[in-house]
């Protein structure tokens, strides 16, 4: 059975989709976050680090209303608008997963919505 998760600390949907769903109450699966600061709902356009931080935070935030947490992702996507960044956002990446990290897909896109430089998915396992 599908639950749909929302929670007011991670941007809400702008479209038709849901910020995150579970299936069966055990997969979780985030939509792809971007990089928007919760503390003043301004979008980081400019550094790649924050940024990074940014979306990662709020997919954690959705894993947290779902039930479960960063512990608990076993995959993630990363989409950057430039791979030239990709170092500084691993480095940024890495601090969130210290140990036992998820399987990970990175790849670089054309565009994101609203000029934003990284979005980041999640699927975790309650």
């Amino acid at each position: 059975m599908k639950k749909i998760i929302t929670t007011d600390k991670a941007p809400g949907a702008i479209g038709p989709y849901s910020q995150g769903t579970s299936a069966e109450g055990t997969i979780i699966y985030t939509s792809g976050q971007l990089p928007l600061n919760m503390a003043d709902g301004k979008l980081e356009l400019d550094d790649i680090k924050k940024a990074t931080k940014y979306s990662m935070e709020n997919c954690k935030a959705i894993l947290e209303a779902a039930g479960a947490g960063l512990e608990d992702v076993v995959k993630t996507l990363v989409f950057l608008t430039d791979m030239g960044e990709f170092a500084a956002m691993n480095e940024v990446y890495a601090t969130f997963f210290p140990s036992n990290p998820p399987a990970r897909s990175c790849i670089q896109v054309a565009a994101l919505p609203k000029g934003a430089k990284i979005e980041i998915e999640m699927m975790a396992l309650k």
